[in-house]
C-alpha cells in the first residue's frame, strides 16, 4: 500500500529483507572523484535517493525526499566543477535533520503545527554545504521540536534503528542518523542542544560532533527552547568524515550575533595529551555492566599504547543533574508554543505535553535558577580542565545501549528503574558548558548493539578534540595507527 505520507515509498513492513548495496565511499573519495571528473554528482545522488527507496520503508528515516529537486542540486554541482571549480564535498549526498531550515523544503519540526511550513531560507551551516559542494537529497525526521530522546512525531511517524528495527536510534536525531547508518547517505546534518546527536550515534555505531557553542553558526531558523546550547553538528561514519563536514560548516557570520571563531588546528602527538577517565562523569547513576566493561577496555588499550591516561571524575554544581536543568527547556517550550498547546492539546505529541505543563507551571525565579544553574555548570566544567591540566575527558555516551523502539526511554539501566531520561544523563552537561563534545563507537553489547564513548575537550579546541578523537579512533580498530 502507497504511504500518502511518503509517497516515494512503500508502506514500512519490518520483517521485509532489505536489499544490500555496497559501502559508501569516504566523502574525500566522493569528492576526489566528481572534482576529477570519475563520476557526477548526479550519479551519487541518484545513488543515495536509489537507495532510499529501497531501505527506508522499515526504518522511516527520511521525511521528505524530492527526487527531482536533489538532481537539479546534484546538476548544478556538476556544472561548477565542468566551470572549474574544486569543492571539498563535491556531489557527496547529504539529508538534514527536520528542524534546520533548508530554503523552499518542508521543515516541520516533526510538529502538526508547522507540517504546512516552507522554509524561507537556508540556514548558514547549510548554505555553507551547498557552497563545498554537498548535495542534499531530503529531509531526516526528529522528535517534535527537537525535544525528546526518542524519534517519534505526530506528523511522520517512529523512526527506527537500521541495526535492529525493533529499537530506537534514539533522539532527538534519529532521522539522521538512521539515514547514514542504514547506508542510505555517508552524511547527516543534526542538531544538539542536550546530547541529540551524539546519543542516536552511539546508539548506532556513528561518530556525532557537538561543536564549541557557536563555532558553527546557528540560524537562521525556528526559535528555540533551549537558549543557547542547541548546536548543528555532523553526523558520519568516521571522525575524519565528520571533521571535513564540520571544516566547511564552522567560522563566524555576522548574521549570528553568538558565532565564534575557534583555535587552528595545532601539531597533535598522541604521547603529549593528557586523557582523563570518568565512568560516570562524576554522577551518581547507574551505568550497565557491558558499557562500563567497553570504557574501561578504552582506557586499558589507550594506556597500554602509551597514552597519558588518568582516572578523574569532574565536580559539578549541587543540583547539576538534567532535572535541576530542564525548565529552561520546558519554559523555552511554553513562552514559544504554549498557546497553541493551550488551544489544542492533541496537537502536541504526548511526549511532549509533560514539557509543556511543567513549563507553565514554573515561575520566572525557578527558571532563572535553572539558567544560574547553567552557568555554573560551565564554570565547573571550565575550571576542571584549567585546574587539572587534562586535555581531554572521556567516559560513556549513554549509560545503556539502544531500548524498545516503543518505548520513551529505557525501563532500567544495570538493574535500576530509571526514568525516561535516564538514558540522556551523561551529555547535556556539554551543551551548558559550551565545549566541544564527540561520540565515537567503542564496542557492541551482547545483541551487537553499539555502545559510545564521549570526548570532551575546553571550549574552542575543537580541531585539537577532533585530532584525539581520530587518533583514539585508530587506536580502537587499528593499534599500529598510533606509535607505543
Amino acid at each position: 500500500m502507497q504511504n500518502p505520507k511518503r509517497p516515494w515509498l512503500d508502506e514500512p513492513r519490518l520483517n521485509t529483507p532489505r536489499p544490500v548495496f555496497p559501502a559508501w565511499p569516504a566523502l574525500g573519495e566522493i569528492a576526489a572523484a566528481v572534482n576529477a571528473g570519475r563520476k557526477t554528482a548526479r550519479a551519487c545522488a541518484h545513488d543515495a535517493l536509489s537507495r532510499i527507496a529501497a531501505l527506508d520503508g522499515p526504518i522511516n528515516a527520511f521525511v521528505h525526499v524530492d527526487r527531482a529537486d536533489a538532481l537539479r542540486r546534484a546538476e548544478s554541482i556538476d556544472r561548477r566543477i565542468a566551470a572549474g571549480e574544486r569543492l571539498p564535498l563535491a556531489g557527496v549526498p547529504v539529508t538534514i535533520k527536520d528542524n534546520i531550515w533548508v530554503k523552499d523544503m518542508p521543515i516541520t519540526q516533526g510538529s502538526i503545527l508547522f507540517r504546512n511550513f516552507i522554509a524561507p531560507a537556508d540556514a548558514i551551516a547549510v548554505a555553507r554545504l551547498i557552497a563545498a559542494g554537498a548535495v542534499i537529497v531530503g529531509i531526516s525526521n526528529t522528535s517534535e521540536f527537537a525535544c525528546s530522546g526518542q524519534t517519534r512525531n505526530l506528523v511522520h511517524g517512529t523512526t527506527r534503528n537500521p541495526l535492529n528495527p525493533a529499537r530506537t536510534p534514539g533522539g532527538s536525531s534519529g532521522g539522521p542518523v538512521a539515514a547514514v547508518a542504514a547506508g542510505m547517505v555517508p552524511l547527516a546534518i543534526g542538531t544538539d542542544a542536550g546530547g541529540s546527536s551524539r546519543r542516536p550515534p552511539a546508539h548506532t555505531g556513528l561518530v556525532g560532533f557537538k561543536p564549541s557553542g557557536g563555532a558553527v553558526p546557528y540560524g537562521p531558523g525556528f526559535e528555540e527552547p533551549f537558549f543557547g546550547t542547541s548546536c548543528i553538528c555532523p553526523i558520519a561514519r568516521t571522525v575524519a568524515e565528520a571533521a571535513a563536514a564540520f571544516a566547511v560548516m564552522a567560522g563566524p557570520d555576522r548574521r549570528d550575533p553568538h558565532a565564534a571563531a575557534i583555535e587552528p588546528a595545532a601539531a597533535f602527538d598522541a604521547h603529549t595529551i593528557r586523557v582523563a577517565l570518568t565512568p560516570k562523569w562524576g554522577l551518581d547513576v547507574p551505568v550497565d555492566g557491558v558499557v562500563r566493561d567497553a570504557v574501561e577496555a578504552v582506557f586499558t588499550r589507550l594506556t597500554g599504547e602509551g597514552w597519558r591516561t588518568i582516572r578523574l571524575d569532574p565536580v559539578w554544581p549541587a543540583g547539576a543533574a538534567e532535572s535541576g536543568l530542564s525548565p529552561i527547556q520546558h519554559a523555552g517550550l511554553a513562552a514559544i508554543h504554549g498557546a497553541a498547546f493551550n488551544s489544542n492539546p492533541d496537537a502536541i505529541h504526548p511526549d511532549l505535553a509533560a514539557q509543556f505543563r511543567a513549563g507553565m507551571a514554573f515561575s520566572g525565579a525557578d527558571v532563572v535558577r535553572a539558567l544560574l544553574l547553567s552557568e555554573a555548570v560551565a564554570q565547573a566544567a571550565a575550571g576542571f580542565f584549567d585546574r587539572h591540566q587534562v586535555d581531554v575527558l572521556a567516559g560513556p555516551t549513554t549509560p545503556c545501549t539502544a531500548w524498545p523502539a516503543d518505548q520513551l526511554g529505557p525501563e532500567s539501566i544495570d538493574g535500576v528503574a530509571v526514568g525516561p531520561r535516564g538514558h540522556a544523563v551523561f551529555t547535556p552537561l556539554f551543551n551548558h558548558a559550551r565545549q566541544p563534545a564527540i561520540s565515537i563507537p567503542c564496542g557492541l553489547d551482547s545483541e551487537g548493539l553499539p555502545i559510545g564513548l564521549q570526548l570532551v575537550a575546553p571550549r574552542g579546541k575543537d580541531r585539537q578534540l577532533l585530532a584525539v578523537a581520530a587518533a583514539i579512533e585508530a587506536c580502537l580498530t587499528d593499534a599500529s595507527a598510533v606509535p607505543a
